[in-house]
């Protein structure tokens, strides 16, 4: 049997041997080396090729974002963010290397779980990460973010009045990268919402709408409930974490319902309440991720006469979303990532109605 091989990286000597002490303790995982900052992490992980990176993001020498950009630009290996960072700032940079290419984020433990819990969940999560194919994410690309993309024009609907109202975006792993270049190549003046669900779970999800805020010229900030959908005109709103986002009556609504697939909040949830209420006066795109959350919920705002777009499998960090969504027939367009925000923006070359008060 192959065992998985994982590069342990932790400034403190106390967490990093418990960590590896965890890992070791699975008979399906090899710990193939440890580092103490971020150029020696860079080094092992050129010299060993380890299938996953756990990853601390405080490191002497070299940041984890840091780390992160250098590793994904030239040898892209999955990299779980394993943090104890729950302030705005170091948030912040956790969010920074989920846009340079890392894949998920876990918290240390905090004393306080049931016995064994931490350990599994740990454990489950890099065996997850393993199976993650990455992609090449030089932070050099993230630079190009907001010119304008090469190739072939996107086949459009025709443009008029009323033809869009909304746009709604889900987004699971990988999908901070995603959402980034999206929005920085979206014209800054939009003049219609954007609704976005993307799964990261608490405490990692607290800031992410500050931080999205500060990637392009467009507000973004997370959803209230019972604001009228009429007076998030030209905003990016976002669903805060553990509560899913919907729209009734007009409203931004936010319900602690069941969760789906999993996930609270649910890209679903989400699309099938918009499908309801403004299709087929809407457009919707199911970004890179894992699993199946949003497929359906995309095929009923295509069922709805609403415009649909999936992500394609060369630029999705996770094909599995978008992937689902295409098996259901619920794209109309399958884009890479920089051919999306063109896409939206050619929706709205045509006055619009109003949003439904």
């Amino acid at each position: 049997m192959t065992r998985l091989r994982v590069l342990v990286v932790e400034d403190s000597a106390t967490v990093r041997g418990r960590l590896v002490e965890v890992l070791a303790s699975d008979p399906e995982i090899d710990v193939v080396g440890e580092a103490g900052d971020g150029k020696q992490a860079i080094e092992l992980c050129r010299d060993l090729r380890p299938d996953v990176v756990t990853l601390d993001m405080m490191m002497p020498v070299m940041t984890g974002v840091a780390v992160t950009e250098y590793i994904m630009a030239h040898f892209p290996t999955p990299i779980l963010i394993v943090s104890a960072s729950t302030n705005r700032g170091e948030l912040f940079r956790t969010y920074d290397a989920l846009a340079a290419g890392a894949v998920e984020v876990l918290e240390k433990p905090a004393g306080d779980e049931a016995e064994g819990a931490w350990e599994r969940r740990f454990i489950s999560t890099v065996k997850l990460v393993s199976r993650i194919k990455v992609i090449t994410h030089p932070r050099l690309r993230i630079g190009t973010l907001g010119r304008s993309p090469a190739g072939p024009p996107v086949p459009q609907r025709p443009s008029g009045p009323g033809k869009c109202t909304a746009v709604a975006i889900g987004a699971s792993t990988g999908g901070p990268a995603a959402v980034v270049e999206i929005l920085r190549t979206l014209p800054v003046v939009f003049p219609v919402p954007v609704l976005l669900v993307i799964h990261i779970g608490e405490p990692f999800g607290a800031a992410f709408a500050d931080w999205l805020d500060g990637q392009s010229g467009h507000r973004v900030s997370f959803a209230k409930d019972g604001e009228r959908l009429s007076g998030v005109r030209g905003r990016v709103v976002m669903a805060p974490p553990d509560r899913h986002l919907i729209v009734q009556d007009g409203l931004l609504r936010l319900t602690s319902g069941p969760e789906r697939h999993s996930c609270r909040p649910s890209v679903d949830v989400l699309f099938e309440s918009i499908a309801k209420t403004l299709a087929p006066a809407v457009a919707a795109c199911l970004l890179t991720g894992m699993g199946r959350d949003g497929a359906a919920g995309l095929r009923a705002i295509r069922d709805g006469g609403g415009l649909t777009i999936a992500q394609d499998e060369a630029t999705s960090v996770v094909f599995g979303m978008p992937r689902e969504a295409i098996l259901l027939g619920a794209a109309e367009q399958i884009l890479p990532i920089d051919r999306i925000g063109p896409a939206l923006a050619a929706l709205m070359n045509a006055p619009l109605t109003d949003i439904p008060a």
